[in-house]
Parts: C-alpha cells; sequence; structure tokens
C-alpha cells in the first residue's frame, strides 16, 4: 500500500492536539526519566566505591558485602529485562499496596530504569579517574566522602556527560514502551488516532518524524552543553595551572 502523502497534512491538523499531549507526555517521561535516574545512578555509583576493608569490623564487612549484592542485583535486574515487563510487573505489583495511577507508576518505573543504566555510567566515570588523585586526597587527610564529593565524582560526572546525555534520547523512545499502562504518551496517541482513522502507515509516518524531531532537538541542545562544559572545564584547568 502506497503512502497517501496528502493525508499526512490532513492527519495531523485534524489530531494536533493529541499529538501534542503526547509529546508533552513523552517529554516528561524522558525529562523526569533521566533526572531522577542520575541522581539514583549518582548515589548507587557513589555506593558501589565502597571497598570491604581488611580493618573494618565483622558487621561492618558483612553490612558492605550485603549492600553491594543488593546493588548488583539492582543493576542486574533493571538493565537485563525490559522495561515493558518492570512496568507491568511492578505497577500490579504495588497497586494494591499504594493504589498508585498508571501515571504515577510510569514516572517511578521509568526512573528506576534509567537509575541501573545510570549507574554504571557513573561508576564507569569514577573509574576513569587517575587513582594517583583519590591518593593525594587521602594523603592530606581528606575522607573518602570528601574525595568523592570534591575530587571524583565532578570529574567523572564530567566525562560521562555524552552517556548522561545520550540516556535522554533513549528515554525519548523507550517511554513508548509505558504505553502498556495505558498512559497517554505519543505511541499511546499515534495508534489512538491510527484505531480512529484507519490510516496506520501515515499515522505512524507521523509519530516518526516527531520522534525523530524531538531526539534531533535534544541532541543539538546535549551537543552544545557538552561544548560549553568542555570548554568552561578547559578554562578552569588553565586558570588552576596559570
Amino acid at each position: 500500500m502506497a503512502i497517501d502523502f496528502g493525508k499526512l497534512a490532513d492527519i495531523f491538523v485534524t489530531n494536533w492536539p493529541m499529538f501534542l499531549h503526547g509529546i508533552y507526555i513523552t517529554v516528561l517521561f524522558a525529562i523526569v526519566g533521566t533526572v531522577c535516574g542520575f541522581i539514583i545512578g549518582l548515589i548507587i555509583g557513589s555506593l558501589k566505591t565502597i571497598k570491604v576493608n581488611d580493618y573494618d569490623k565483622p558487621i561492618i564487612k558483612i553490612l558492605k558485602t550485603m549492600m553491594q549484592a543488593v546493588l548488583r542485583f539492582y543493576v542486574w535486574v533493571f538493565r537485563g529485562t525490559p522495561m515493558m515487563i518492570q512496568a507491568v510487573f511492578l505497577y500490579y505489583l504495588f497497586k494494591p499496596l499504594i493504589n498508585w495511577t498508571s501515571f504515577e507508576a510510569a514516572l517511578v518505573i521509568i526512573s528506576v530504569n534509567t537509575g541501573a543504566y545510570m549507574a554504571e555510567i557513573i561508576r564507569s566515570g569514577i573509574q576513569s579517574i587517575d587513582k594517583g588523585q583519590s591518593e593525594a586526597a587521602q594523603s592530606i587527610g581528606m575522607s573518602h566522602f570528601q574525595n568523592l564529593i570534591y575530587i571524583i565524582l565532578p570529574q567523572a560526572i564530567q566525562n560521562s556527560f555524552p552517556s548522561i546525555g545520550n540516556q535522554l534520547i533513549v528515554n525519548i523512545k523507550d517511554s513508548s514502551m509505558l504505553n502498556v499502562l495505558q498512559v497517554t504518551e505519543l505511541y499511546f496517541q499515534t495508534m489512538s488516532i491510527a484505531g480512529s482513522n484507519m490510516r496506520f502507515i501515515e499515522t505512524y509516518l507521523i509519530s516518526a518524524i516527531i520522534y525523530l524531531i524531538l531526539t534531533s532537538v535534544a541532541s543539538f541542545i546535549l551537543n552544545c552543553l557538552e561544548r560549553k562544559t568542555n570548554h568552561e572545564g578547559k578554562k578552569r584547568h588553565i586558570d588552576f595551572c596559570s
């Protein structure tokens, strides 16, 4: 069946409020999921740097080991299973307990899912920092957390910025999986429109173009921020060395 390009404008003009609402929900999920996921990943990535030391008390060793096991399990599960399955499972698992709406569940699920990926991104960023900086911080009496907050994390975040930004683009696309909870994001709206006008090819082409525009705009903004961040980082380095 050939694409009727003449119908594209008619479909969009007729249904633009539904497309606009879908765009709003999709962007909201992507931004909230990325920001909350970043915070979760920052916490987990930082906690994963805590090592079990020989001089720790037995109870401390046990607690640290248990914490690391829980964190590894969280990352393993949420990176290893589809978000659509996570959405359905967690929504119905906790609904009897907290009676949350599908919209609330979707925000939590995309945040927790993103957090697992962000944790690995932050961990990789931390590992990319020269160990000599940590040794120097310890030599002047800084604690592990002081070293982490003031020296390691700022550099790790800057080094990981491309991957962190890429997660926003991934979330714009992956938010379509949350239609399984009947939240009215862009893909759900597209299905509704296509089901009513029976013009599946044209309607989904419009949706694909919208997704492409959203991801392209996000990429442009992130590239600008990355260039600005790198420029300011180099400037601070020059000022420090002067």
